[in-house]
């Protein structure tokens, strides 16, 4: 068990990511999860009437998406790699190991919604920083970053490697699973629209306010769609014992903390999405109960 002193300083590391999520557009880049992105190209000037109709168009693609009406995740039956995260090449073939599970049990679905779901994301693990399409990140950032066809996930591996070492072997597990599932959870946003609609609604919010719910939106929508896959595929990871425990611990103390933007939402909330995914197995609309956009303000907090 980890003790609670070493959780909160590796809580202040998760807040320190936190960042407006960005998106891929034509002849854009997009990130996810921290970082700064491109200045903004320059805007053909719209009427009133065509900004209406393009709100109105990114609305229904965020809120009432083919996603959300596609049948339960399947479950990639990969179980969990048996290697040491010690080390950077530890981290590297967890990661790529999970990354094929989550390519896998994501198809059917995705392809079921329409989604051009063609091309797998490329893990990029970096030290101390990266420049990206997206712009420059720096350690401890995770972060996904897609740009036309191209999509890369970006992990900073000596980061989880020290969460081994300094706090707990069972604790850096959980965190790796769970932050790639919540990166990934930005490229099925990606491949499925939302992403691109999302930041646009986000552009086109005239408060800073209005902005930042959207992000939380966005957020909490990729993170209930990352535990919605290993909800799908933890009897054979599998998601129990010691490692659930931590990664429960872990979904209800992440998000938003005092001093930083309010972007990630709640702890309680990040808990209440995070949870809402993972147990959604039982119903018909798996990745619908992830609808974040049709939320109630307070939900999305």
């Amino acid at each position: 068990m980890v003790n609670l002193s070493s959780k909160k300083r590796v809580l202040a590391g998760i807040a320190a990511m936190a960042g407006l999520a960005a998106v891929a557009l034509p002849a854009q880049a997009a990130q996810a999860h921290g970082g700064v992105g491109p200045e903004e190209p320059p805007q053909v000037k719209a009427t009133t009437t065509t900004k209406a109709a393009t709100l109105a168009s990114n609305t229904n693609i965020v809120k009432y998406n083919r996603l959300y009406k596609t049948g339960p995740i399947a479950a990639s039956k990969c179980a969990e790699v048996n290697v040491s995260l010690r080390t950077a090449a530890g981290v590297q073939a967890y990661d790529k190991k999970l990354l094929d599970c989550m390519w896998r049990a994501w198809a059917p679905t995705l392809h079921a919604a329409g989604a051009n779901y063609r091309w797998k994301p490329v893990l990029i693990f970096y030290g101390s920083r990266a420049a990206t399409n997206c712009g420059v990140i720096r350690y401890p950032t995770s972060y996904f970053c897609g740009y036309g066809s191209q999509a890369h996930i970006y992990i900073p591996t000596a980061y989880i490697s020290n969460m081994w070492r300094q706090s707990s072997p069972t604790y850096a597990r959980a965190y790796a699973t769970n932050t790639l599932a919540h990166e990934y959870g930005h490229h099925v946003q990606y491949v499925t629209g939302i992403l691109g609609a999302s930041w646009a609604r986000q552009r086109a919010a005239s408060t800073q306010t209005a902005k930042l719910e959207e992000s939380r939106r966005r957020e909490l929508q990729a993170s209930c769609l990352g535990s919605a896959m290993l909800g799908a595929n933890k009897r054979y990871y599998p998601m129990s014992g010691g490692l659930y425990t931590q990664w429960k611990w872990l979904v209800e103390h992440s998000g938003d903390m005092k001093g930083y933007p309010r972007d990630h939402g709640s702890f309680a909330n990040h808990g209440w999405w995070s949870h809402t995914g993972f147990y959604a197995r039982s119903t018909k609309t798996y990745a619908g109960h992830c609808n974040t956009f049709t939320a109630a303000s307070s939900r999305v907090s």
